[in-house]
């Protein structure tokens, strides 16, 4: 896959492209779809495929107050459109200026000018453009005009339908089985290793603390079972703790993510670490004595070896 972050360096491609036009986050089951659907139409015109994408959840610019937390950084998301044999995703610069910008000239610069569009296809409620005034409509008459099919898909997945929302909903309720059914994968969250005040150490389970960006979407609070991967690519199962961790502070401004590695020995401080949620094991709790929190600590890895013992990586 080609990325395109500079717009004055635009494919164009001689035979045009199929086109598909979103936020992306997640890059989800019903993502997938409609990106199946651009790759099958693009074969019977012998063209190429084309994702665009922002830089940025575009509500980070129009209204940062409500913006939802992100289901991927863009790193990943780049990762996840590759992965779908797509040939082009253009990343669009996402700011103040682009938000005012209509939805005619959205369409006469990139898809038209820049990506040479044949056909778009876009879910059935897509809008894009200054006001949300860009929708299905407008592109079709459009596309009339300037000489590109356009297909409206009805969401996938049931009711509710495969959707970024969807998933946010189920990992805020910490049901991260059911958010992988929606993703085709498990959760992944990035961050660095920080130091933090060792107290795992002392217990007998050191854990890395994972500094995650504060637009990244963390499920509820819990104790689960999941994997580490480290920046070579080794992949450990890991006993993850979110939370404010009750039993030793009665007040926290905010949830820590810490892993546990099993059969794990090593400095993992400054690296940077992917996270994967594959299932919720417990709520947090406050305990009485360290020494219970140590017994339940213990049963936790447990209850982790057995259960990423069974559990798979979801299929795409």
């Amino acid at each position: 896959m080609h990325v395109v972050r500079d717009l004055s360096a635009c494919p164009r491609p001689e035979r045009g492209a199929v086109v598909t036009i979103g936020a992306y986050d997640g890059v989800h089951l019903g993502h997938r779809a409609l990106i199946a659907e651009v790759r099958q139409r693009a074969e019977r015109l012998q063209c190429a495929t084309a994702v665009v994408t922002f830089d940025r959840h575009p509500a980070m610019v129009v209204r940062p107050d409500s913006a939802p937390r992100l289901l991927t950084d863009l790193d990943q998301k780049l990762e996840l459109l590759a992965e779908t044999g797509v040939d082009y995703t253009l990343v669009v610069h996402f700011d103040e200026a682009r938000s005012r910008e209509s939805a005619e000239d959205f369409v006469h610069e990139l898809l038209v000018g820049c990506l040479n569009t044949k056909a778009v296809v876009v879910g059935h409620d897509f809008h894009f453009g200054h006001g949300r005034r860009g929708n299905v409509a407008l592109l079709t008459q459009m596309g009339g005009e300037l000489g590109f099919d356009v297909l409206g898909l009805r969401l996938v997945g049931g009711e509710p339908p495969y959707s970024s929302t969807r998933i946010r909903t189920l990992l805020a309720a910490g049901d991260v089985e059911a958010a992988a059914a929606v993703l085709g994968r498990h959760h992944e969250v990035r961050g660095t290793v920080e130091r933090g005040d060792a107290r795992g150490r002392t217990l007998g389970f050191p854990t890395a603390n994972i500094e995650v960006p504060g637009e990244i979407l963390l499920p509820a609070d819990g104790i689960y079972a999941g994997w580490y991967r480290r920046p070579d690519g080794a992949r450990h199962m890991a006993a993850l703790s979110l939370g404010r961790r009750p039993t030793f502070y009665e007040h926290a401004d905010s949830s820590l993510l810490e892993a546990y590695l099993l059969d794990f020995h090593g400095d993992l401080y400054g690296e940077r670490a992917a996270v994967e949620f594959v299932a919720r094991l417990r709520g947090e709790e406050r305990f009485d004595s360290v020494e219970a929190l140590v017994a339940q600590m213990g049963a936790d890895v447990e209850a982790t070896r057995a259960t990423l013992a069974v559990a798979g990586r979801p299929e795409h």
